[in-house]
C-alpha cells in the first residue's frame, strides 16, 4: 500500500460541489465510507480515493501518487463555489482483524476490513495482495491507470460508482457502456502457472489479449479481451488460465 494523503474539503458546497464531479452518490457519506473515481469528460479514470464525512468537513483519503493532481483537478472545478480545500492532519490505518473502535468498513469487499482515522498510519501486516488478487481489486497506479474505464475495472461490484445519482463529470460514458454494450475486456483473476513478471503481455494463438497485474502465489488479476481469451494462455514462460 502507497502512503495515503488526506485533504479536508470545506464550505457550504462541499457536498454538492463533489456530487457533479464523482462517480459515487456523497448522500451515502451518511452511512460510513464512500469509494469513488474522479474521470476525465471521455469516461477515463483520473483518480480513485475514499470520503469520509467528518464534522463540517468531507475528508479525501488519496494514494501519495495521485495526491497532488487530484486536488489541482478538484480546485479547477471550484469556480464560485464555497469550497476550501486544505491538507488534513489526520492519518490512516487499516487491517482486517477486529475492528477498533471507531473504525469503518472499506466499501470495496468485506475481505478489505476496515480503515481507522486518527493519528497512526500503515495498517497491521495483512496481505493485501492476496486479498486484491482473490476478489480482483484494483489498486491505484498498478492496475488503475489513464486508460482505465472504470467498469472494466470493476467499480460496479466494488460499490464504487452509482447510476441513480445523475450527472458527474464522464457519466455519459460510463452509463453507454453499462445500458447499451457487453463488456468485452476488463480485470479478472487468472491462475498462473510458471515464471511471469508484472506487465507481461498475455498470448492467444501468437495475438495479444491481455496483461498480467498484481500475482499472489498461483493467481493474478489480468486485464484480458474477454471475448480473445480462449484456449491456451500464455504470458512470458507462464501458463495462464482464465477462471
Amino acid at each position: 500500500m502507497g502512503e495515503r494523503i488526506l485533504y479536508e474539503i470545506t464550505g457550504s458546497d462541499r457536498e454538492h460541489f463533489l456530487q457533479g464531479l464523482i462517480s459515487n452518490d456523497t448522500r451515502k457519506l451518511k452511512d460510513g465510507l464512500v469509494y469513488a473515481a474522479l474521470l476525465t469528460p471521455q469516461g477515463k479514470y483520473l483518480a480513485d480515493f475514499f470520503l469520509l464525512a467528518r464534522g463540517d468537513a468531507i475528508v479525501i483519503d488519496l494514494d501519495e501518487s495521485i495526491a497532488d493532481s487530484t486536488i489541482k483537478r478538484l480546485s479547477m472545478y471550484k469556480l464560485r463555489a464555497d469550497v476550501q480545500i486544505a491538507p488534513s492532519t489526520l492519518k490512516v490505518y487499516r487491517g482486517t482483524g477486529p475492528a477498533p473502535e471507531g473504525a469503518l468498513a472499506d466499501p470495496r469487499h468485506p475481505d478489505l476490513g476496515w480503515r481507522l482515522y486518527g493519528e497512526r498510519a500503515g495498517d497491521d501486516g495483512s496481505d493485501w495482495d492476496a486479498i486484491r488478487v482473490a476478489h480482483c481489486i484494483p489498486e491505484t497506479g498498478i492496475e488503475l491507470t489513464p486508460d482505465t474505464y472504470i467498469l472494466e475495472a470493476g467499480f460496479e461490484r466494488l460499490n464504487g460508482v452509482d447510476f441513480r445519482k445523475g450527472c458527474y463529470v464522464g457519466q455519459e460514458v460510463t452509463a453507454r457502456m453499462k445500458h447499451k454494450t457487453e463488456l468485452r475486456k476488463g480485470f479478472v483473476t487468472v491462475g498462473v502457472s510458471g515464471p511471469a513478471e508484472r506487465g507481461a503481455e498475455i498470448m492467444a494463438d501468437g495475438r495479444r489479449v491481455g496483461q498480467l497485474f498484481t500475482r499472489a502465489g498461483e493467481h493474478a488479476i489480468a486485464y484480458l479481451r474477454l471475448d480473445r481469451a480462449e484456449g491456451a494462455l500464455q504470458a512470458g514462460e507462464a501458463e495462464i488460465t482464465y477462471l
